[in-house]
């Protein structure tokens, strides 16, 4: 008789979600100076993958409950594992995005914040050879960031 009381919850869209429904993701703008197009455009589609992979949000391109927009406003490249021979062994790149949330149904959790992330690639490759790769790389790691401080409750 007692456990015919007890219920348990699971939710398995991976995201607090509230009331909301519908969700837009904004083309990420590419406003730091070495940015591509390419760059911008590769991590704002994995943030609509991620949330339409991890939510039960439906993509709508406007008007929707849940709004995110951003720009690209770091793209740098510095050396890092100098050897000895006072040479790089390996490149890292950097980009941060700053990003604006907004939650029409719930103004509290609207933000605004920044994250950044970077992968090392071998200093003898040239970036443009490897660029669209560690963009993918990096975009997934701030696509899941970016999830975690809205939805994730992070």
């Amino acid at each position: 008789m007692f456990l015919g009381g007890c219920r348990v919850n699971y939710g398995f869209s991976g995201g607090d979600v509230g009331d909301a429904r519908t969700v837009s993701v904004e083309l990420i703008e590419a406003r730091a100076p070495l940015a591509t197009p390419l760059s911008a455009q590769v991590l704002t589609e994995t943030l609509r993958d991620l949330l339409l992979a991890q939510t039960p949000l439906k993509l709508r391109s406007e008007g929707s409950d849940v709004t995110y927009s951003g720009s690209l406003v770091g793209y740098d490249v510095q050396p890092v594992n100098i050897q000895a021979s006072e040479s790089a062994a390996l490149n890292r790149l950097t980009m941060t995005v700053s990003v604006v949330y907004q939650n029409t149904l719930d103004p509290k959790k609207n933000a605004e914040f920044t994250v950044s992330r970077f992968s090392d690639y071998d200093s003898a490759t040239d970036l443009i050879a490897v660029e669209e790769r560690l963009a993918r790389e990096i975009g997934k790691q701030l696509a899941q960031d970016i999830f975690d401080r809205t939805l994730g409750n992070w």
